[in-house]
């Protein structure tokens, strides 16, 4: 029986939505793909076959080498990740930012800063953490439509997930992106001032104009856990505003050295303070492990 490629879309429990480029398949994964502990995630280029015993089913028979994998929440593949984030009820953390951004180089992915509720609030305090940085930041207000037609054109194409913690209105942008989805919102905790969070399984959608997105469940892609696999030595080449290279010290960690070329950027305002304490408290947290169980 011959095989056919697809594009798997969910994965819930042990069924598998397969997008075949032009119908959707329900798929079983073949006992192999879970002896070898090969789990089939969204983003996964996929093999499959016709299920002879339930016509019309299909049965994973491979999954094609990973561009990234990310764990909690399971995806792969992914082109680029869009932070949402919120200078209103629920304010955002820059550091979070910062961490997914080390996060998205270290795994080959695009990353972008997406502002939303600009109707309650600018943004500029928020914005003003990340001047000088490579990474492209937008403005939105899901509820006014602000800025929604500038960020369609930049998700076209590949895989794009939308991360951020619980209330910034991801599911509400993602509805202002691609109304026919329809995606459940939810509404603000008024006693914690956090969102309750309505994506119960990660899912990619077909955007207008090609290309896909997901939303996804949870927050744990922030942990600093994440970074674990980067050394402290490795950090500073993922701020790209940094000079590395630039110090007194071949070795310089940016941190208590003298004549260091990043210390000196930070003072003269052209790298962000706020960037320069997310990186020391990444390379801290890197350096002691132990601080993150």
């Amino acid at each position: 029986m011959s095989e056919n490629d697809g594009l798997l879309i969910s994965a819930i429990s042990s069924f598998y939505q397969v997008w075949t480029g032009e119908k959707m398949v329900l798929c079983r994964a073949r006992g192999k793909l879970r002896l070898n502990e090969t789990e089939p995630v969204p983003g996964d280029q996929v093999f499959w076959e016709w299920d002879r015993d339930h016509p019309g089913n299909g049965i994973l028979t491979a999954i094609a080498e990973r561009r990234n994998l990310f764990i909690r929440p399971n995806l792969a593949n992914i082109s680029r990740i869009v932070f949402v984030a919120s200078a209103a009820r629920p304010e955002t953390d820059p550091f979070l930012v910062d961490c997914m951004s080390v996060v998205a180089r270290e795994n080959a992915c695009d990353f972008m800063l997406c502002v939303n509720k600009t109707d309650l609030n600018d943004g500029k305090e928020l914005l003003a953490a990340f001047k000088n940085c490579s990474f492209p930041v937008c403005c939105v207000s899901a509820l006014t439509g602000e800025g929604i037609e500038a960020l369609k054109g930049i998700l076209m194409g590949g895989i794009s997930v939308f991360t951020g913690n619980s209330g910034v209105g991801k599911s509400s942008l993602l509805n202002a992106l691609v109304p026919e989805l329809k995606q459940e919102t939810g509404e603000l905790s008024e006693k914690h001032g956090r969102g309750k969070h309505t994506t119960r399984h990660t899912r990619l959608f077909p955007f207008p104009g090609g290309g896909w997105v997901a939303d996804t469940p949870g927050f744990a892609a922030l942990e600093i856990r994440q970074l674990s696999k980067l050394s402290c030595e490795e950090l500073a080449l993922h701020f790209p505003e940094f000079p590395v290279g630039e110090c007194r010290f071949p070795d310089c960690r940016h941190d208590k050295e003298p004549d260091c070329a990043v210390k000196n950027q930070v003072q003269m305002g052209r790298i962000s303070a706020s960037r320069y304490q997310s990186y020391l408290r990444m390379y801290r947290e890197l350096k002691n492990p132990a601080r993150q169980k």
